[in-house]
This record gives structure tokens, C-alpha cells and sequence, in this order.
């Protein structure tokens, strides 16, 4: 790495370490306090115990004897100091841990919350593996240097307290020692200044190992059903040994630093010891001053190590701030009002010239825009049930979005009631409408709180819920009934068993606008109609707007409107389209040919059964006349 982008690292890591101060002043001002408490203690267990060998040591030396007062001086003297040291120690420990915990909960929480808050089409651009890293893996190594940084801080004050004691005892002999400490800070500098590039590696293919094992999880049904385990195996495989590659690397250039930055106090330990013999023997010092200086010095060598591992650390710091803020800083968020929406029984749902388009990002770089809604203005009236119809493709989905807010439209505006969504405060039309996928989620937990997500609804209302949505009949068979648990992403329950649940979770809510993405695809046809009758039963007073692709879904709604290509081609009812509209026209006929072909195929299976009985009792009546006729004979 380049000496401008070690000075970059270095600048930069001081900011992210200002910025949690910062946030954790008492944790992190306590922390320093009890580094500082260590460092000096340090040093006056140097001068306690050159004093106890001047004062006591010696003097029984020469006396041949010693007291027991004066063994229980040095004791007092020793543990005295020792003891208010280890004070110190757990004091820097317990506050540092809280500054580097805390600053860690807060940010993922921060980074949680931004994930909130962001709309769908930021979620879109970035896998949910590396998202998982920004939130854990991230967030830790930006605030793990906060374990070292206290000490470090505390290593200063020790150095200064330690070099104005060995020059008030000895200024030649305190040089001597000094001159080892400029040769260590160079050989940490020299060992940042390598491991930087490599630690900032380590960590961004940290954050990629976890993004690929994220998603290997997450497609694991594909994975299986296509037989693609061993190449995903190798994917994961490839990532996980080009991170343990990095990682050696790491390791290596530790390794080949770590023994010259050790020698470095041996060699002045014994350097100072050597000097202060000679200086002893001229008279120039006591044996207890040597002893003094030598043991202050080797306390004070290791010590500075911890500069190492704050430098060591800063480059893991800059990556992981890097891939944190740039969630926290990232554009897009949802602005919302203080407008509260009327409490009624239904709501008019009205699109005004909505357009909306996805960035695609290209292979040579870059992006453009794919319109998905183009000028769509429709109105859903209060109480009325409004069938979405249209090809795949045709933006159904995107324009559920759009009306319940998830997206905010590029252009145009989406009103409930005539007020715009956008001036409503938060939460405030997850309150009034609910929205039922196709693809649903289960979390693991228990149905009843798969359905109430939390609200404070009643036994009964959830049970009323379930009997809407066709489900209360299997969920009363579950071992645990509506404690049951559905295991995670709800594994324990069939894809219609799973939908059921969902429309269930949002009728329990009695919203004012209801929107069925083909929330029912998953259930048989006859299944369907009674959940959909049974919705109409109970919601007469909601607003239902369904994204239908069977006529018996269709023939339901009030209304319908088609959609294709991202425009409204028609609106009206089932006849008036038919007349009106060839694209609608072709598609409903297509949606027929395709049940009466269910219908033929189910005519022919029970045809075949008929044969196939008939056939059988044909057997058996021959059996039965063979019978007789032997029955006969004899």
C-alpha cells in the first residue's frame, strides 16, 4: 500500500474512533481513567520495589536476617500497589467492553432500522447476505479497536510517569533504555503499514463468504430441486478458501513481525542491565537502582505493543465503517407527514398518473431505467371489490406497491380517501390496509403469532380469522393447535396451508383496503372460492382489490381492470371488456381453455376410474359365475 493511503487508513480510523467517543463519552472517559490508574500503578510498582530492595532487601542481605516487620512491608507495600493496578485493569476492561458493546447494539439497530426504512427497490439492488454482514460482521470489526484503544491511552501516560522515573534515578542509563522504544514504534508503524492492505482484504472477503453462504441458504429449494449441490459447494468452497488464503497471508506477515518486535525489549532489557552493571561498579548506582530500572523498563516494552494492536485494528475499522455507513447514508428513504388517515369502514383508493421505472444495472457499468408503470390513473371506490388483471409481466405487482406505499412512484400520486400517502405520518397506512402476497413468509414461531404479528387480538378473533381464510379446520388438527410451531420460514406447512395463514394475518386486522397479490394460487380452486366467498361475507364495508389470474377470481370483483405493458388498457366490467378490450378478451379466454383443460383432464381421470371400476366388478362377476358353476358340478 502506498504511503498516502496508509496516512489515509490512519487519518480515517481516527475519525471512526472519534465518532464513537463521541457516542460512549462515560463508558470510554472511564475506561481511559482506569488505563491510567494502570499505568501509573505500573510505574510505582517499579519504585515499591526498589525500595523495598534498598530499604529492606539489602540491608537483610548484609545483616544476614530478616524480620518479620519487614517481610510484612514488603508484602503491604507489594499488594498495596498490586491491588489498586488490578483495579485499574478491570475498571479499563468492564468500561471498555460496555463503550465497544454499546456502540455495537446501537449500530445494528441503526443499520436494522435503516433497512426499514429504505424502499423495496434500494432492497432490490443489494443481496440479503451482504446486507446480513453490514448489520454483523461489520458493524463488529468497526468497533472492536475500542478493546485496545483504552490501554493503548493508558500505555502513554505509562511511558510518561516510567521515563521521569528512570531519569530522576539515572539519565544515562534511563537514554540508554529510551532508545529501544523509537526502534519499537518503528517497527509497529512498518508492521501497519503491511498489514493494512492485507486486514482490509481479510475483512471485505469476510463480508463476501458470508453474502455467499446467505445465499446459498436462501435458495436452497432451487439448489436441491435442480441437483446443484456439489457447484454450489464449489461456490461456497471457492470463496471460503480465497478468504482462508487471505487470512494465512495475515497470519504470515504476524508471524514474521511479531518475533523482531518481541526481541526488540529483550535486547534493551538486557542492554540496560548490562550498562547498569558497569555503571554499579563504578559507583555510579545502586544494585536497587539498576533492579529498578530494569524491571520498569521491561513492564513498560510490552505495553506498547498495544499500539500495534490499535494500528493493527484501524484498517478493519475504516473497511467495516465504510460498508456501514454507506447504509446509513444511502438515498432513498421514505419521508413521511403527520396527516392521520380517516378511521372509516372502507377507504377510496385513487392512482393519479403514476410512473415508475427500476434501474438496471448494466454489464459494462452504469444503469438504466426499465419503466414498469407508465401514466396509470385509476380509482377504487369505497367498499367495492376490483379485480387487477393482466399478463404476466404487466406490472400488477409493482403497482400494489406503489398503492400501499411500499415504492414511492417516480411521478404522479396515490391517495387514500384524498389524502396523499405521502403526507401520511409512519405506520400510518400499515393501520388502515394490508396487503396479502403471493409469496408469503412465515416467521418460527407460533401460528397465533404468525397471525397476530404481536396485536393484542383475542383467541376468538384469530380463530374468526382462520375460519375466513379456510384454515381453522387444519390448524385444529396441529398437535398444538394454534400454539403450534410452524418451524422456520413456516417448513412445517404446505405452500396453501402457509397463504391461508397470511389472508388470515391481514383479515384479522378488519383493514379498510385489503389487496390480494394472487394470495390464493396456492389453494385448489374449490378452496379458493370458499376463502373468497367468505371474504365477501365478512368485508362488505372493506375496499378489496384483488390481482386475479383464475375467472372464478374474476367473476367475483365488481370491477376489473386491465393492465398490460405497464399501462391501463381497460376498466370496467367482465362484459364491457370483453367488447371493449382484445387484450383482456384473449386472456380471459386463455384463462378458460386453461380450466377447461383442467376440467378435461379431470373428466378423463374419472372417466378412467369408472372403466377401471367397471372393469373390476366385470372380474368379479366372472369370479362369482366360476364359482357358481363349480358349485354346480359337484
Amino acid at each position: 500500500m502506498p504511503p498516502t493511503s496508509t496516512r489515509s487508513t490512519l487519518r480515517r480510523g481516527v475519525g471512526v474512533v472519534a465518532q464513537g467517543v463521541r457516542e460512549q463519552p462515560r463508558w470510554f472517559a472511564l475506561a481511559v481513567l482506569g488505563s491510567t490508574v494502570y499505568g501509573i500503578m505500573t510505574g510505582l510498582m517499579a519504585w515499591a520495589i526498589g525500595w523495598c530492595t534498598s530499604t529492606i532487601v539489602i540491608p537483610a542481605v548484609a545483616a544476614r536476617s530478616v524480620t518479620a516487620g519487614q517481610l510484612w512491608t514488603i508484602a503491604g507495600v507489594i499488594v498495596g500497589v498490586v491491588t489498586v493496578n488490578v483495579a485499574g485493569i478491570i475498571l479499563r476492561r468492564t468500561a471498555a467492553g460496555f463503550a465497544m458493546y454499546n456502540l455495537g447494539a446501537a449500530y445494528r439497530r441503526r443499520v436494522t432500522r435503516q433497512y426499514l426504512d429504505l424502499p423495496l427497490r434500494w432492497h432490490h439492488k443489494h443481496p440479503s447476505g451482504q446486507l446480513l454482514s453490514n448489520a454483523n460482521a461489520d458493524v463488529e470489526a468497526t468497533w472492536n479497536i475500542f478493546a485496545p484503544l483504552p490501554m493503548a491511552l493508558g500505555v502513554v501516560v505509562m511511558l510518561l510517569f516510567g521515563a521521569v522515573q528512570m531519569f530522576v534515578v539515572d539519565p544515562v542509563l534511563a537514554a540508554v533504555g529510551m532508545v529501544v522504544f523509537p526502534l519499537l514504534f518503528l517497527a509497529n508503524a512498518v508492521f501497519q503499514r503491511r498489514m493494512s492492505p492485507l486486514v482490509t482484504r481479510a475483512q471485505q472477503l469476510r463480508a463476501e463468504v458470508s453474502e455467499v453462504a446467505h445465499e446459498s441458504f436462501e435458495a436452497a429449494l432451487v439448489v436441491k430441486s435442480m441437483g446443484r449441490e456439489d457447484q454450489e459447494a464449489r461456490r461456497f468452497a471457492e470463496a471460503a478458501y480465497t478468504l482462508r488464503d487471505a487470512n494465512i497471508l495475515v497470519g504470515r506477515t504476524r508471524g514474521t513481525f511479531d518475533p523482531a518486535i518481541e526481541s526488540i525489549p529483550t535486547i534493551g532489557t538486557l542492554t540496560v542491565i548490562a550498562v547498569g552493571a558497569w555503571r554499579a561498579g563504578q559507583g555510579a548506582l545502586s544494585a536497587a537502582e539498576v533492579v529498578q530500572i530494569a524491571y520498569l523498563f521491561s513492564v513498560l516494552a510490552f505495553p506498547v505493543r498495544a499500539f500495534g494492536w490499535v494500528l493493527g485494528e484501524l484498517p478493519r475499522s475504516v473497511v467495516g465503517w465504510d460498508r456501514v455507513d454507506a447504509v446509513l447514508q444511502a438515498t432513498g428513504a421514505m419521508t413521511y407527514g403527520k396527516t392521520d388517515l380517516p378511521a372509516r369502514e372502507a377507504t377510496t383508493l385513487e392512482a393519479r398518473r403514476l410512473e415508475f421505472a427500476y434501474e438496471i444495472d448494466l454489464p459494462e457499468g452504469g444503469t438504466e431505467l426499465s419503466p414498469a408503470i407508465r401514466d396509470v390513473t385509476v380509482t377504487v371506490p369505497a367498499g367495492a371489490t376490483v379485480a387487477l388483471v393482466g399478463p404476466t409481466g404487466s406490472g400488477k405487482t409493482t403497482l400494489t406497491n406503489l398503492l400501499l406505499r411500499l415504492v414511492d412512484p417516480d411521478s404522479g400520486q396515490v391517495l387514500l380517501d384524498d389524502v396523499d400517502l405521502r403526507t401520511v405520518r409512519h405506520g400510518g397506512v400499515a393501520e388502515v390496509a394490508a396487503l396479502v402476497p403471493q409469496q408469503t413468509f412465515m416467521f418460527e414461531d407460533t401460528i397465533r403469532d404468525n397471525v397476530t404479528l404481536g396485536g393484542r387480538h383475542t383467541d376468538d378473533e384469530v380463530w374468526e380469522a382462520l375460519r375466513v381464510s379456510q384454515a381453522r379446520r387444519f390448524v385444529r388438527t396441529l398437535p398444538d393447535g394454534l400454539d403450534t410451531r410452524v418451524g422456520e420460514r413456516g417448513t412445517n406447512l404446505s405452500g396453501g396451508q402457509r397463504q391461508r395463514i397470511a389472508l388470515a394475518r391481514a383479515v384479522v386486522r378488519r383493514p379498510q383496503l385489503l389487496i390480494l397479490d394472487d394470495a390464493t394460487s396456492a389453494v385448489d380452486p374449490s378452496v379458493e372460492q370458499e376463502i373468497l366467498s367468505a371474504l365477501r361475507r365478512v368485508s362488505r364495508a372493506t375496499t378489496v382489490l384483488l390481482v386475479a389470474y383464475r375467472m372464478a377470481t374474476i367473476a367475483l370483483a365488481d370491477e376489473i381492470i386491465y393492465v398490460e405493458e405497464g399501462q391501463v388498457r381497460g376498466h370496467g366490467s367482465h362484459v364491457s371488456l370483453l367488447a371493449s378490450c382484445p387484450g383482456y378478451a384473449a386472456l380471459v379466454s386463455a384463462y378458460a381453455r386453461e380450466a377447461a383443460d383442467r376440467a378435461a383432464v379431470a373428466a378423463d381421470e374419472e372417466a378412467d376410474a369408472d372403466v377401471d371400476a367397471a372393469d373390476a366388478d366385470a372380474v368379479t362377476d366372472s369370479v362369482a359365475d366360476a364359482v357358481a358353476d363349480e358349485q354346480v358340478d359337484t
